[in-house]
């Protein structure tokens, strides 16, 4: 052994060990490597470890909880935009209805306007409720006339008002007369 390696370790009792010395220790040699009083280097390992993995679970936990509320705030926000798109179509059903009055008693100069109107809202989810033929169904249909039939499942003969549903949702019911 050289000089300043005699001199390093026999100099400074508390130094550090080489990788050597770690290595027998951990083979079962003779050297042990026990915190002395007042040695502030050694940490205890096993509790750092676990200080950690409570640290990771924690962030883990933050982040799930994150991701979370960003997709629930992300499906709210789309949910208020559709309700919203669904209130206005509901107002202007009105219109519509205004519209279809007008043709019927022979004002042709509104056809255009409520072709329009119709075609707009029919692109961004409106779809028309014309029943007549078609069973009766109580969730789409608002039965105002019933006419006896032949016994068996309700149909609608006619539609008296249209009904409207607003990308798959109800919007209004087909007002309709049934037999059966």
């Amino acid at each position: 052994m050289s000089d300043t390696q005699g001199d390093a370790a026999g100099a400074d009792p508390e130094a550090e060990p080489t990788d050597d010395e770690l290595l027998e220790a951990a083979a079962g040699g003779e050297q042990s490597f026990e915190p002395q009083d007042g040695d502030t280097d050694l940490i205890d390992v096993a509790a750092l470890l676990a200080e950690r993995d409570e640290f990771r679970d924690t962030m883990l936990r933050v982040k799930a909880e994150f991701d979370n509320h960003r997709k629930r705030v992300a499906r709210d926000d789309i949910e208020k935009r559709e309700q919203a798109g669904a209130a206005l179509a509901e107002k202007l059903l009105v219109v519509l209805d205004a519209c279809d009055a007008a043709i019927a008693h022979g004002a042709a100069d509104v056809e255009p306007i409520a072709k329009m109107l119709g075609e707009l809202l029919e692109r961004e989810g409106l779809e028309w409720v014309m029943p007549a033929g078609e069973p009766f169904d109580p969730n789409e249909h608002e039965a105002v006339m019933h006419e006896p039939g032949e016994g068996g499942e309700p149909i609608v003969i006619e539609t008296l008002r249209i009904g409207y549903r607003w990308k798959g949702r109800v919007l209004r019911p087909a007002m309709v007369k049934v037999q059966g």
